[in-house]
């Protein structure tokens, strides 16, 4: 099977470990599967990208790359979801907006993607803690309580 995607063209998905988030992302519900493809060139970034919708694909990030002492807990629902026995099948990332010039680029850093790399399943978890922003700029040294 083959799937359109909006910077990488035509891919065979059976090449690919597909993601599903059973409840979708906020504001995308209906979006349940995607697959993580590279950026040519660029090892900080990926490409989130929608199975089923081609024009819904976003750019990740790993956010400890950002924001060293970035740190949260992860809420009884979202393990039992998922399935998450161990911190080793963890695999956390966020939703980058990128902008021009680069540096000007903000990392949202109140709503991690969670990953189960065992099953394959993740979440998009918004996280209690307002100290994080869903803006954290990335151009300069992004602290906790970064607006």
């Amino acid at each position: 099977m083959t799937i359109q995607t909006k910077f990488h063209g035509e891919l065979d998905l059976d090449t690919l470990t597909q993601w599903t988030f059973p409840k979708g992302l906020p504001g995308l519900e209906d979006e349940t599967a995607f697959v993580l493809l590279p950026i040519d060139g660029n090892d900080s970034f990926q490409v989130m990208q929608s199975v089923n919708t081609p024009g819904v694909a976003l750019i990740v990030a790993n956010p400890y790359t950002v924001v060293s002492d970035y740190s949260f807990a992860i809420d009884d629902p979202t393990l039992e979801l998922l399935g998450i026995d161990t911190q080793e099948d963890l695999m956390i990332l966020s939703v980058m907006s990128m902008k021009a010039p680069f540096e000007s680029s903000t990392i949202n850093l109140q709503a991690p993607l969670i990953f189960n790399i065992q099953n394959h399943t993740a979440k998009q978890m918004i996280l209690n803690d307002t100290s994080y922003s869903l803006r954290t700029p990335i151009g300069s040294p992004a602290q906790k309580g970064a607006r």
